[in-house]
């Protein structure tokens, strides 16, 4: 296995943040064999975030080999993830996509994530919440960042 990634104080860190999970969370990464330079790192940054908590259960999949279960969870690029709840052996999924590695201020965001989905919970207000209810039709929202 390479070098670890998460060095001791960022891996005491975010067990700190991870007291607060309450439920399981199911993270699924779909990499690729053939270019996909992140791959093999984006794949070693998940498994050493999940060994962190029993809360959190990581599948590893193929995007090409495993196409239909990418296809599934609307995962066209690797390397992806999908953050979704677990109830047993149900998956609950909330949407949550990440393409490419949460490195930088993504890490963040992708602890952040874990935990919101463990919480069951996003967090937005009341006001935001009865706002949503009010679409009439699907929004497809995506932020867009570059590892420079």
């Amino acid at each position: 296995m390479a070098e670890k990634l998460l060095n001791d104080q960022v891996v005491g860190q975010i067990q700190d943040v991870f007291a607060n999970l309450k439920e399981p969370v199911q993270v699924l990464f779909f990499g690729q064999e053939k270019n996909c330079p992140y791959c093999e790192d984006t794949r070693q940054l998940v498994e050493e975030v999940t060994e962190i908590s029993d809360k959190l259960h990581l599948t590893v999949y193929d995007i090409d080999r495993d196409s239909e279960i990418a296809e599934r969870y609307h995962v066209d690029k690797a390397p992806g993830i999908v953050l979704a709840g677990r109830d047993g052996d149900q998956v609950l999924d909330y949407g949550i996509r990440y393409a490419g590695i949460p490195s930088g201020h993504e890490f963040g965001s992708l602890i952040h994530d874990l935990v919101n989905v463990s919480r069951r919970d996003s967090g937005l207000s009341e006001e935001t919440r009865q706002f949503l209810k009010t679409l009439e039709k699907p929004v497809l929202l995506q932020v867009f960042v570059t590892p420079t």
